[in-house]
């Protein structure tokens, strides 16, 4: 895809509400909050994120096509994550604490067109400069099938793979129905 540029959410929130708010007016949204602290209620996941976008390393990064925001990918410390601290799923494994890369959102208009391979590469480089030894994701294994929508905002393992990420450690997770993998690159 040309003109894709993908760079942290630190000092735009703005433009992480235009991807993550909700669409009509009164509704509520994730705001990437599940792995966040999902205790947070809908009506303050706005404010929460609001403030991680005014520190570093920031929420995570943001894809732009041709100027326009196109793209989300949450990815953080995993002690950053409450739900992955305390995961009985998702393992943890030995070694240098991993940064963790939890969610993907592609507005309309951009799906279809790669753009989730320039987001796990942005993350990957946001990682790498805020010192990261090891990112680690929790991809759906698909099976080749074709997945729901909904179940693929944690990625899939052949997004992971080919950008370089090794199968870690089986988990018990699930996401559409299919297993999970926790997958790891190391820089």
């Amino acid at each position: 895809m040309t003109g894709v540029v993908v760079v942290p959410a630190v000092g735009r929130f703005a433009d992480l509400a235009t991807v993550l708010a909700p669409r009509r007016p009164g509704g509520e949204a994730c705001w990437c909050m599940s792995y966040r602290d999902s205790r947070v209620p809908g009506s303050g996941r706005a404010d929460v994120m609001r403030a991680e976008c005014e520190r570093e390393p920031g929420p995570g990064v943001l894809a732009y096509v041709d100027g326009e925001v196109a793209g989300w990918c949450s990815v953080a410390p995993r002690s950053s994550y409450r739900r992955l601290t305390r995961s009985r799923t998702l393992p943890w494994l030995e070694g240098p604490e991993p940064w963790s890369v939890v969610c993907f959102v592609v507005r309309a208009g951009h799906r279809g067109r790669g753009l989730m391979h320039d987001l796990l590469a942005g993350a990957v480089a946001h990682a790498a400069a805020h010192g990261a030894a090891v990112v680690e994701g929790y991809p759906v294994d698909t099976g080749g099938a074709r997945l729901d929508g909904a179940a693929g905002y944690v990625g899939t393992l052949e997004l992971f793979e080919r950008a370089g990420f090794r199968r870690a450690a089986p988990t018990t997770a699930r996401s559409g129905g299919r297993p999970r993998w926790l997958v790891r690159r190391e820089l």
